[in-house]
């Protein structure tokens, strides 16, 4: 595993022994994997100061589809674990702007959990695409897909960032499963690229909230991503999104916890649109919570 260094991140009072800072320098690395595992490290400096940073191990993509692979048929009791809302998966199709014979790309597709509201919005006549590294999470999709005789529904094991579709596509989908990739900039721009002017794409996650009730939910969350579905809340995957799109919608519920961004692609796109924009994604001040490995 390839560890990503986690630096204090100091503001102008060094000596704040409060505050927690979060600093993930980025780590010059790629894989095929889908898995990020958080740890957490105590930094004293500067008359006691107490900084708490986290640092995240870039798994194998062995390790990661191993992982994915035993927790395949727990997915249900994690959505209630982690409070996922119960019509967000619902809300989060219904931003995608489907029709009849429309084609998607759901990206870790898991267990198949989106696919009745794909299905419902693309129809029998649609095609709906699903990737993923773990071939037990394919193998339960497959099960469902089967006993539905939903026969649009191609499943590929693959890394994302590999991933080439048949045809352009309407709309992308990342559900719950952009914040566990670590080269997820280099999956988005693919996803981006295979998309027709005016399709749509929409991710789906969780964060950690702002205020004195993320600083309470933190270490919990991460301490039950280490054991389970692997991750990182801390990045901004709509800043991501932005960099590629000209405009990003976000909603946010339940306290804040879980959002949906959306932006639809141009249907002209400036010539140095894509390429410059992904050049600049590690600039900014935001540039700290970017940690993909590319």
């Amino acid at each position: 595993m390839r560890p990503y260094d986690a630096s204090p991140c100091l503001g102008p009072d060094r000596t704040n022994t409060k505050a927690r800072k979060f600093c993930i320098n980025r780590a010059n690395t790629r894989h095929g994997g889908r898995g990020l595992l958080p740890s957490e490290k105590t930094v004293f400096c500067g008359a006691g100061a107490k900084i708490v940073t986290y640092q995240w191990a870039d798994c194998g993509r062995d390790v990661v589809s191993r992982r994915y692979d035993r927790i395949a048929k727990f997915i249900p009791f994690f959505d209630w674990l982690f409070f996922l809302p119960w019509d967000l998966r619902r809300k989060a199709v219904v931003k995608m702007g489907l029709g009849r014979g429309d084609s998607v790309l759901e990206i870790g597709c898991g267990t198949g959990r989106n696919f009745p509201y794909l299905r419902d919005a693309v129809g029998a006549e649609g095609r709906i695409y699903g990737v993923d590294i773990s071939p037990g999470m394919l193998r339960k999709a497959g099960q469902l897909r089967d006993a539905k005789d939903w026969r649009n529904i191609e499943l590929c094991e693959c890394d994302a960032a590999d991933y080439a579709a048949p045809l352009p596509l309407d709309a992308v989908l990342f559900s719950l499963s952009y914040n566990t990739m670590p080269h997820h900039r280099a999956v988005l721009r693919r996803a981006w690229q295979q998309l027709r002017p005016g399709g749509r794409l929409i991710i789906m996650d969780a964060k950690v909230p702002p205020g004195w009730g993320g600083s309470l939910v933190l270490p919990f969350s991460l301490w039950l991503m280490k054991h389970t579905m692997l991750g990182n809340p801390l990045i901004h995957p709509w800043q991501e999104l932005g960099a590629v799109a000209d405009q990003v919608d976000m909603s946010e519920c339940m306290f804040s916890s879980y959002y949906i961004c959306s932006a639809t692609k141009p249907f002209a796109d400036a010539a140095t649109g894509d390429g410059d924009r992904a050049a600049n994604d590690n600039m900014g001040p935001g540039s700290a919570y970017h940690i993909a490995a590319e």
